[in-house]
């Protein structure tokens, strides 16, 4: 029922877990922990049966959510915390077919931060078991895994307070470059696209580029609770990390990928000068090269002015997901606004997150003001082959609803049409 970290594999823990065990197993820097294998969910969701085979996977979440965790578990659980010591955990999914070559469901599933205490790690770990029939869960798996198929283990891992943290994509050719991406504090500042992060490619031979963004916001545990604060003025600016760090990042994610087999799309954190491997997965579409050195978050987006359809004009970001789309744009400023997209929209938004995940399946495009090619939504945004341009300044106010824009996915442009 519970599994150390160290002997997680992906039959009985999933692919998240089983991939951070083998990295554990190959001595490589994963934060220690254990995994509540598929064995405790299937014993929780056995009287569900009927609620699965009926469809009405709504109803299944909801079963999930307002049932208890079973005593036995529940003492596992204990036993296992008592293990790793006084110390807040983080508490992430790890289901069936995530995380794989064909499919990462990138944020598809709960994860729970800074979790203290066994009645709080029980409660995340239902609300992971529950996420499986989350909506937006539901939308990413469509029709490739039948309900009767889904398994969900949970991994749990000391919490590593970051000061620095990110996402690396390393390459499939050795001579290409590992890609980079990093933002103060905790990872789900980049991975959720909520800043826009410095960005480093490392190349084959070492040599290291840098954009460096201006990282306005942070995310930090304070005690029991996660804040975001604002980064102070001289910090929006510095880079994150020196080339050093870069080339070291570099260096890890090789040995990541050659004891995976393959390129690899792996979050880490750095804290007192020491990296952390906090997931590794392959790498299932690999993001268009940047276009120029230059950093999009620098690119002013108040240039596009007027009326809809009376201003020619083109707002440069970071290319996101390749291809070309010429369509109706679409601001979307929050779930408030999700039924006014129509098929064929192209998304003009803040940032998405893992619950926008059904409005790509009918936009044709999407443009952000703050995230990297590494998000969740670039990466998405790939796996359903929709161009996105990501880290356009203001576009949410410098585009108009109903304008008919090109969004140039490749490039990173977007050019309204003119009269």
């Amino acid at each position: 029922m519970i599994v150390p970290l160290m002997e997680a594999v992906a039959d009985t823990c999933g692919g998240k877990a089983g991939a951070l065990g083998a990295l554990l197993r190959a001595g490589l820097p994963v934060p220690d922990g254990f995994v509540v294998s598929y064995t405790a969910y299937l014993a929780a969701v056995r009287d569900l049966d009927l609620v699965r085979v009926a469809g009405d996977l709504d109803a299944a979440r909801q079963v999930i959510e307002s049932g208890p965790v079973h005593p036995t578990v529940v003492d596992a659980l204990r036993r296992a915390l008592d293990e790793l010591g006084d110390t807040p955990v983080a508490v992430r999914s790890s289901a069936a077919n995530e995380d794989t070559g064909q499919a990462s469901a990138a944020g598809q599933h709960e994860s729970f931060l800074a979790v203290r205490g066994v009645g709080e790690v029980a409660d995340a770990v239902r609300a992971c078991w529950a996420s499986l029939f989350s909506p937006r869960a539901i939308d990413y798996r469509r029709d490739d895994q039948p309900s009767e198929e889904l398994a969900m283990a949970v991994l749990v891992q000391r919490h590593v307070d970051a000061e620095v943290s990110g996402v690396m994509f390393t390459p499939a050719d050795p001579n290409d470059a590992t890609q980079i991406e990093a933002s103060w504090g905790l990872g789900p500042s980049v991975v959720g696209g909520t800043v826009t992060p410095d960005a480093y490619r490392v190349a084959g031979d070492g040599s290291v580029t840098r954009t460096v963004a201006d990282k306005r916001t942070r995310l930090d545990r304070h005690g029991a609770r996660l804040v975001i604060s604002d980064v102070p003025a001289h910090g929006r600016d510095q880079p994150t990390i020196d080339d050093a760090t870069a080339m070291q990042l570099a260096k890890l994610g090789e040995e990541i990928a050659a004891v995976r087999g393959g390129p690899q799309d792996i979050e880490w954190a750095i804290v007192e000068g020491r990296i952390w491997v906090l997931q590794a997965r392959p790498v299932t579409a690999a993001p268009p090269s940047p276009t120029s050195p230059s950093s999009a978050s620098d690119t002013p987006a108040d240039t596009l002015t007027g009326t809809p359809g009376t201003v020619t004009a083109t707002l440069t970001g970071t290319p996101g997901s390749h291809g070309t789309v010429t369509g109706t744009a679409r601001i979307v400023r929050g779930p408030g606004d999700f039924a006014r997209v129509r098929p064929g929209d192209i998304l003009v938004c803040p940032y998405t997150d893992p619950a926008w995940t059904p409005l790509l399946r009918i936009a044709a495009g999407v443009i952000t003001e703050t995230g990297g090619v590494l998000s969740h939504a670039a990466i998405v945004a790939r796996e359903h082959a929709i161009p996105a341009v990501l880290g356009i300044r203001n576009a949410t106010s410098a585009l108009h609803d109903d304008t008919v824009i090109t969004l140039d996915g490749t490039t990173g442009t977007v050019t309204a049409a003119g009269t």
